[in-house]
């Protein structure tokens, strides 16, 4: 079953916001049979996450936090980096 974007836009100006969904009421993803071209996110633009930790993901992660450790260092002892140029704060 296809549906024109002229029919969708025709049956959602029609429709009445207010009114509560009827107890037969369907997904479209039931309608229309494929549930992954109606996700909430695309797999391109979000992939599925992965639960295994690798080695590379821990030395990613020990990177980043000795970073975010730096930076709150230089902040601690009164020194500025928002321009990329370590300079005093006053």
């Amino acid at each position: 079953m296809v549906i024109s974007d002229e029919e969708l836009t025709e049956l959602a100006l029609a429709a009445d916001a207010d009114a509560p969904l009827s107890d037969d009421a369907v997904p479209i993803s039931e309608v229309l049979g494929d549930e992954r071209e109606l996700a909430l996110v695309p797999a391109w633009l979000m992939p599925p996450t992965r639960a295994t930790v690798s080695a590379r993901s821990r030395r990613r992660i020990l990177v980043l936090g000795l970073f975010v450790l730096a930076l709150l260092a230089v902040n601690a002892v009164g020194l500025c980096v928002t321009n990329g140029y370590l300079e005093i704060a006053w």
